[in-house]
């Protein structure tokens, strides 16, 4: 096989691994040999396998790899998280976030480089965009994360809940996300259950109802106005996909029963967070099973919004909360060290040209 395109095998779910082992003539059973080793152990050097055969250790070095990103930095905020700054085989760098809570850990997990969408209130969205990433570098996020703070497979689940909320649009990167997602899920990569799973979307609504088809975790949706003349200003994307399209899909993907969806609602002073916008948030959400997670804007450098004040924040709560909207208003973490939510930014070559044209438009509205 020496010649060969060199297979990372992180890019393959157990399917593609069965496949894999197949097409070498071994038995598909080792797919989940390999698994165990890699997402229950941590273990990434064929040579520690013990259970693979010295004949197979030797095919595995010569037409596969376990490659990992490199750790630039790892940050800890005052408040326990944690964000780690990884080093992709490109030289582009991406970030991933730890947030430890008592009942739970939760790791913020990034799609893309940068990120296609261009919603004004995001740090990740300013910086423009490069590229997807690999099913293989999603999972990657999960194994190094794990592996720094300490989980071993005895001990406790540190990493119990995953967030596809990073750096991009998941749905615009939809089969190495949902590949990436089956790796979490299965019994021989991380195991967790779709309810500790949350994919995050501005709305992509084709790539949902494909979601509910091939894997039905749990769906947040970047919603952040109550209508389509300001979300269009805010979530550009909304241009193509309304909101009353976009609601009747999320309808549709939760179905009859206990399950909701979670609409993101990032406060913006002045904008956004007005008793008429709470309103009319009520309203538009009627008939819908959801939850509304009401989050403090977090700023970032260049910005032109600023964050609502706390009394706006408890009155726009206030108004959800009465007319019986689960509500939460999320409590920042991590925007010390720039990890909280909307303030991702990385480290990347733009290719859409996006960054300069934000920093031109800033510079003459300042003027």
């Amino acid at each position: 096989m020496a010649g060969n395109t060199v297979i990372n095998l992180l890019d393959l779910d157990r399917e593609g691994l069965a496949a894999f082992f197949v097409a070498r003539g071994e038995k598909s059973f080792r797919a989940t040999q390999l698994m165990k080793w890699i997402y229950a152990h941590g273990v990434t050097d064929f040579d520690a396998m013990t259970n693979l055969g010295k004949a197979l250790r030797a095919t595995l070095h010569d037409g596969a790899a376990i490659r990992l990103p490199e750790a630039v930095s790892d940050d800890i905020s005052a408040d326990g998280s944690r964000k780690w700054l990884f080093r992709l085989d490109d030289g582009n760098c991406i970030e991933t976030v730890y947030i430890p809570e008592d009942d739970r850990g939760t790791l913020c997990v990034s799609s893309q480089v940068g990120c296609m969408l261009n919603c004004s209130f995001c740090s990740t969205a300013r910086q423009g965009f490069n590229r997807n990433l690999t099913s293989g570098e999603i999972i990657a996020q999960l194994l190094l994360a794990a592996r720094a703070l300490g989980q071993t497979p005895s001990g406790p689940r540190i990493v119990s809940n995953v967030v596809m909320m990073g750096m991009g649009e998941p749905l615009l990167n939809y089969d190495n996300v949902i590949r990436a997602m089956r790796i979490m899920l299965d019994d021989f990569g991380y195991g967790l259950s779709k309810r500790r799973i949350t994919l995050s979307t501005a709305g992509v609504i084709p790539a949902i109802r494909q979601l509910r088809e091939d894997c039905d975790v749990s769906l947040a949706v970047s919603l952040h106005a109550p209508d389509d003349e300001l979300r269009n200003q805010l979530v550009p994307l909304n241009r193509k996909y309304p909101i009353r399209e976009l609601l009747a899909t999320c309808r549709d993907y939760v179905g009859e029963g206990r399950r909701r969806v979670t609409f993101e609602y990032v406060l913006l002073a002045g904008v956004n967070d007005t008793d008429a916008h709470a309103r009319k948030l009520v309203n538009r959400l009627q008939g819908v099973p959801a939850k509304v997670n009401l989050i403090p804007f977090n700023p970032f450098p260049q910005t032109l919004y600023k964050r609502s004040p706390a009394a706006r924040i408890e009155r726009f709560f206030g108004i959800l909360n009465h007319a019986g909207i689960v509500t939460i208003t999320r409590r920042t973490r991590g925007d010390d060290i720039d990890a909280a939510c909307g303030q991702l930014a990385g480290r990347f070559h733009d290719r859409t040209r996006r960054r300069n044209r934000n920093r031109k438009e800033i510079q003459v509205a300042r003027t």
